[in-house]
């Protein structure tokens, strides 16, 4: 498959890279720090991830819809979950939710290898044509049920949800190892949503309770 032209990635008007400068100008003002995380989300082509009609609103902080109930999250949540991800110092990351693929494009360029699950067969189809096209050679991708994992590549050094679960799956939790980190949105008793750490320390998971945010639902099963 062809890749995109130069004016493609570059973008002209609202998808242009004086666009993107302004969206990382706004993040670092939000407290989004990490360097590297800064960089990719400056370079990388975030309208291209988008249904055309959208693409002129790819840098506005804001999640926009993809259909079939899914949304692409904010910037800002995408460059908080991957600074939470690099903090890890991770090598292997388990992605679940692919999405459009612009989160998973984003860990791409910041770790050695990411495994990504997605229950929507056309979005990780989408996914899969748009990261080829921007010859990233470090994705594994696959259509399923994100709350199994990917257990024949297990254990991973961070596992991130994009999708918010009101308990997490013990099967996810297996698939920590001793050290590693899951990233994940968690709802409370009240409805309420929170990002959260949960660190594997042999046996015991220990969780840290971050920002309020607000994700679709984490669900079961696959769409074909």
């Amino acid at each position: 498959m062809d890749c995109h032209t130069p004016e493609e990635l570059s973008g002209v008007g609202m998808t242009s890279q004086r666009t993107r400068n302004r969206m990382v100008e706004r993040l670092t003002a939000n407290g989004i720090r990490h360097p590297a995380v800064l960089e990719v989300m400056a370079a990388e082509p975030r309208h291209l991830f988008l249904d055309e009609a959208l693409a002129h609103r790819a840098y506005e902080d804001t999640s926009l819809p993809l259909g079939l109930g899914q949304t692409l999250s904010q910037p800002w949540i995408v460059a908080r979950m991957s600074e939470l991800v690099c903090q890890a110092e991770p090598r292997r990351v388990l992605e679940v939710g692919t999405g459009s693929g612009y989160q998973t494009l984003v860990l791409a360029r910041l770790v050695n290898a990411v495994w990504s699950v997605e229950r929507i067969a056309v979005l990780s189809q989408r996914a899969r044509q748009r990261l080829s096209r921007l010859g990233v050679g470090n994705v594994n991708l696959r259509h399923a049920d994100g709350g199994l994992g990917w257990p024949q590549a297990a254990p991973f050094d961070v596992i991130l949800l994009t999708a918010c679960a009101s308990e997490l799956p013990q099967t996810l939790l297996s698939q920590l190892r001793d050290g590693g980190v899951l990233i994940a949105p968690l709802a409370d008793a009240d409805g309420r949503q929170w990002l959260t750490r949960i660190r594997r320390r042999g046996p015991v998971f220990d969780r840290q309770r971050l920002e309020e945010v607000r994700f679709v639902p984490l669900l079961e099963g696959v769409i074909r």
